[in-house]
């Protein structure tokens, strides 16, 4: 069973960084794709961003140039470097993964089938 294990929330104030990690105890060049979501109070949970195994990133709206996903197949890690944040970045941030046989990089909730615990962030004015 993959197990992913995110880390490095925190709270820091507008226009602040933070960099997330998610650990998996599987391969991540097994996964077909790997991805951040969020969700914020009263929200519904929303793609941040997710990389293929082939190295393609796809960003949602809200990542657009103030994120960088990025993975460590070495060291089966996944990365999230958060630049700029705004208030509205507040929310639990989840790592997730597919074993997918996806040959695009999805941003859809439904395409992943593994799930970490979440890492809050919170971002003051």
């Amino acid at each position: 069973q993959v197990r992913l294990m995110e880390s490095g929330g925190g709270s820091v104030e507008t226009g602040g960084s933070l960099r997330l990690v998610c650990e998996a105890s599987g391969s991540t060049s097994s996964f077909y794709t790997m991805g951040w979501f969020r969700q914020s109070v009263g929200n519904e949970r929303e793609a941040v961003a997710c990389i293929h195994r082939d190295g393609r990133p796809l960003y949602g709206t809200s990542a657009e140039g103030r994120f960088t996903i990025s993975k460590d197949n070495t060291n089966n890690r996944l990365y999230l470097q958060m630049d700029r944040l705004r208030p509205e970045d507040t929310a639990v941030y989840y790592c997730a993964a597919s074993t997918k046989r996806l040959l695009w990089t999805s941003l859809l909730e439904k395409d992943y089938n593994n799930w970490g615990q979440g890492t809050q962030v919170t971002v003051s004015q």
